[in-house]
C-alpha cells in the first residue's frame, strides 16, 4: 500500500502521483490541505521520513519567516504546522520501502 499526503494545485505534487500511478500502484491520497494535521501524525512521519520539524517546514510561498519559524524550535514549527498545514513540505509518500518526501521527484521511487 501506497499513501501520498498530496496537495493537488502543487505541480511536484501531481508529477508524484502521476509516476506513483504510471509504476502501477494505486495509492490512497490524502488531500492534507483539507483534512490537517495532528501533532502524532507529524511526529510519526517525519520520523519515518528520518527528517525534523525544521527540515520539512515549506518556506516558499508561505508565511514561514512571517511567523519567526525560520531557525524556531521543533515545537513552535509542529504547532504552527498544525495551525497551516501548508507549512509542511510536499509531497511526503509513504510505502513499503519507506517514507520520503519526494524532493526530488526521483525519491518516490524508494518508497515502492
Amino acid at each position: 500500500m501506497i499513501v501520498i499526503y498530496h496537495k493537488p494545485t502543487c505541480s511536484t505534487s501531481r508529477k508524484v502521483l502521476e509516476l506513483i500511478r504510471a509504476e502501477g500502484h494505486a495509492p490512497i491520497v490524502i488531500d492534507y490541505a483539507k483534512e490537517g494535521w495532528t501533532r502524532g501524525q507529524l511526529l510519526g512521519l517525519f520520523a519515518a521520513a528520518d527528517l525534523t520539524p525544521a527540515q520539512a517546514l515549506r518556506t516558499k510561498g508561505t508565511d514561514a519567516a512571517e511567523r519567526g519559524l525560520i531557525g524556531a524550535d521543533d515545537d513552535a514549527i509542529l504547532s504552527a504546522m498544525i495551525q497551516n498545514p501548508l507549512l509542511v513540505e510536499r509531497p511526503f509518500v509513504c510505502g513499503p520501502g519507506g517514507t520520503r518526501l519526494c524532493r526530488p521527484i526521483e525519491a518516490v521511487r524508494e518508497t515502492f
